[in-house]
């Protein structure tokens, strides 16, 4: 039987990758990286899929041109190659800088690289996690069925989502929004990441062009109202930390903050933009969506087996 299939219904469709065919049971790896299994005895028909046609609005990328701009706005504080593999730590900061990025041969088989991938990060007092993506040409579908087959653990699910960059810079007027090339105390004061170490603030800093937006709060106020963070990286401007104080929000600070960024990327060069965004953020979502943006791939984080997974 099909597993996710509604109650009395007869027949259902899924869409995705068929990542295996063993012992009469086909495992499809949906865009979202869900993993379904279908019966081979209720499989009634299959077809091949085109791929998508090209996308008319906003900026055409690829798959591995994204993760390589994505992990250069949040470098790590070491980094090892094993292979086409990058391993990379932080003592803990994020998943996305204690992860492996897993962009072609590792060089071994696949045993041996997660192998190898446990020890790095078991010397290190980490756990280990694979970051993986899904539901664009050339992403990792077929890991990602290897790893759940290993007993690695998906634990976040996310997307990357781009847009064209001009159009975000013309949301809001020119305001008061302070930009900087250093997180200070008051725009940390404003970050949700509490304690941030020194080893969190060189991940915040490092990037090809890091810049950190502010806007001011009232005398009162022990942080601002807004703040956010833009990494220029060539023709791509990535947004992060983009936070509004809960009480002033629904009041364009968000967007003006971003606006702010956009400005001075077009100034250094960048004509596209993006940005990462939970799956189940649908207010994000939205508010990304109003601005232009659409999702290009969803993306993974595996906990290996056994391992206790640690705080946000």
């Amino acid at each position: 039987m099909i597993e996710h299939a509604a109650p009395g219904e007869k027949f259902t469709d899924t869409v995705g990758v068929l990542t295996s065919w063993d012992k009469g049971v086909l495992l499809i790896t949906r865009k979202s990286g869900e993993s379904v299994r279908i019966a081979e005895s209720t499989l009634v028909a299959g077809k091949v899929v085109p791929d998508a046609p090209a996308r008319r609005r906003g900026p055409a990328a690829s798959y591995e041109e994204l993760a390589r701009v994505a992990a250069r706005a949040w470098r790590p504080v070491e980094s090892e190659r094993l292979g086409d593999w990058e391993l990379r730590a932080a003592s803990g900061f994020t998943r996305r800088a204690n992860s492996v990025l897993p962009l072609g041969d590792p060089g071994v088989s696949l045993d041996e690289a997660l192998d190898a991938v446990r020890r790095w990060y078991g010397e290190r007092g980490l756990p280990a996690y694979v970051q993986t993506a899904t539901g664009a040409e050339g992403t990792q579908e077929l890991l990602c069925a290897e790893l759940e087959k290993r007993g690695w653990v998906r634990e976040v699910t996310a997307e990357l989502w781009i847009g064209p960059l001009a159009p975000v810079a013309d949301l809001a007027e020119p305001s008061e929004v302070v930009l900087a090339r250093e997180a200070d105390e008051a725009w940390l004061a404003r970050y949700q990441r509490k304690g941030v170490s020194e080893v969190a603030l060189r991940v915040l800093g490092a990037g090809p062009s890091v810049w950190f937006a502010t806007v001011p709060g009232t005398a009162e106020a022990a942080a601002p109202a807004a703040i956010g963070r833009c990494v220029v990286d060539g023709r791509w401007a990535g947004f992060a930390a983009v936070e509004v104080d809960p009480d002033l929000r629904r009041q364009g600070l968000g967007t003006a903050v971003m606006a702010a960024l956009a400005r001075r990327a077009l100034e250094e060069g960048a004509s596209a933009a993006w940005l990462q965004v939970e799956a189940e953020n649908e207010g994000a979502r939205a508010l990304y969506a109003g601005m232009g943006f659409a999702a290009h791939h969803a993306y993974h984080h595996y906990r290996e087996p056994d391992a206790r997974a640690p705080g946000r």
